[in-house]
């Protein structure tokens, strides 16, 4: 998208009557039942050259314009606030959308449902929220399991830590971050049940200050292999590596920034996950409200392990990683209790990685050094 005509749609928003008085889309757009050239709209919190979150959603966008029929428009830096629902406004009444896709998590609740409701010919398809059936039926959510990958995270450094302290950046303590957060530890506990780690959340997405004093904190406190959940992980990697710390990375790959440093890392996949969606949009049938997957499913993949990453290490990272492949994987299982004591799986109860339970988690596990209310 030019700068150009950027300027001009939310030129039109700051000059017309509001978004209240706007031509009702359904007047403007065939269904997307009918449509075989579609035009999709890509908005991001963040940049789209973050090493991260909404670098891995661009990908994903790049992938489909290679596709016949496609149009795509894109939006970066756009917070979770009214801005979005600006954005989300231009793109249908300038660009002619017929598929949006708001990444971040923060649009969802109330922004995407709002306008959902107004634009009911349009489809919205959020990442990370959680649909029911009490939103409209023209809005979808979608996501990975990717705590699978942060589990295998925790298996390289589980192996690779010698202090038995390993170290978490977050953003917000979210039910997505908390369960990577945990299934980080876990994974490290399958190598060695001592290993505890330590998290510090910084507040927010995208914090290059605070992300990289978290990871100061971190190593000064003895964690030797440090991983995040931020959007941006360039700093994080970069800070720990040249604090002679391992890292794991998260999003994409950033095995350049560290070369040495680097374990492996959980990715998405979105290039697969956005094909798919839009084929189905453009042959004219529905994309699921509830859409989600995994390893198996090309949702998610491994950073290829680094030359740090010893034979044994190796050995249990691929074979776990092959029980994951076969689906139905659990990381939560009892008996196990949380790190204020509570109970939070009984022995013999797990919950595996489709349970859509733990897309409310609100507790880290035990052996994790935090709170969920920093």
């Amino acid at each position: 998208m030019t700068t150009q005509k950027r300027s001009s749609r939310r030129s039109f928003l700051k000059t017309s009557a509001g978004v209240a008085g706007m031509v009702a889309f359904s007047s403007l757009l065939p269904k997307l039942a009918q449509a075989k050239d579609l035009t999709v709209g890509f908005i991001y919190v963040g940049a789209k050259d973050d090493y991260g979150y909404n670098q891995s959603h661009a990908e994903g966008a790049s992938a489909i314009k290679k596709l016949g029929g496609i149009t795509v428009v894109e939006e970066e830096n756009v917070p979770e606030s009214v801005e979005v629902l600006k954005t989300m406004e231009s793109m249908i009444n300038f660009d002619n959308v017929d598929l949006l896709f708001p990444t971040s998590f923060g649009y969802f609740d109330p922004f995407v449902l709002q306008l959902a409701s107004k634009y009911k010919d349009l489809r919205f398809e959020h990442c990370g929220g959680l649909w029911t059936s009490e939103h409209p039926k023209n809005v979808g959510s979608y996501f990975g399991y990717i705590g699978m990958g942060q589990y295998l995270n925790g298996i390289a450094a589980g192996h690779a830590s010698k202090s038995k302290k390993i170290g978490f950046v977050a953003a917000k303590p979210i039910p997505q971050v908390l369960l990577n957060i945990n299934s980080f530890l876990l994974g490290a506990r399958a190598v060695d049940p001592s290993i505890t780690c330590q998290v510090i959340f910084t507040g927010e997405w995208s914090l290059a200050v605070k992300e990289a004093e978290a990871t100061n904190a971190l190593i000064d406190q003895g964690a030797d292999v440090i991983t995040c959940h931020v959007d941006g992980p360039k700093v994080v990697i970069e800070t720990a590596a040249g604090r002679g710390a391992y890292v794991c990375g998260y999003h994409t790959n950033q095995s350049t920034l560290a070369p040495e440093k680097y374990l492996t890392g959980a990715e998405w996949n979105w290039a697969n996950v956005y094909t798919n969606m839009v084929k189905t949009a453009q042959a004219g049938h529905t994309i699921p409200n509830f859409h989600r997957g995994g390893l198996a499913e090309g949702f998610i993949k491994m950073s290829p392990l680094g030359p740090a990453v010893s034979d044994t290490a190796r050995k249990q990272f691929e074979d776990i990683q092959a029980k994951i492949l076969k689906g139905n994987y659990a990381v939560i299982q009892g008996p196990m209790k949380d790190n204020k004591g509570n109970l939070i799986a009984r022995a013999g109860e797990s919950f595996v990685e489709t349970d859509v339970a733990l897309e409310s988690m609100d507790y880290l596990v035990e052996g994790v050094i935090g709170s969920t209310s920093s």
